[in-house]
């Protein structure tokens, strides 16, 4: 999924990484060089769908304008991680 706003710089990542390991998510987390935030999340469907409606809120000082979501085959890997930007 993209997340774009005011998503970087107001803890949005290290924020999807508790809400995601607290729903016991697998995938990543990074900022994205044109201002967007970009992750993968896997797990159980109703799990995935809550973290994608928790995003389209985020941390309290982030102003979520859009959110962009699309299922993906990607396998990230066990454990939720941030990752560096791209």
């Amino acid at each position: 999924m993209f997340i774009s706003g005011t998503v970087q710089g107001v803890w949005f990542r290290a924020w999807t990484v508790q809400e995601a390991q607290a729903r016991d998510l697998d995938g990543w987390v990074r900022n994205r060089r044109d201002g967007r935030v970009e992750a993968v999340f896997a797990g159980p469907s109703a799990r995935v769908d809550d973290m994608l409606l928790a995003c389209r809120s985020g941390p309290p000082a982030a102003e979520v304008a859009d959110v962009i979501s699309t299922p993906q085959a990607e396998d990230p890997g066990a454990g939720f991680r941030k990752l560096p930007t791209a």
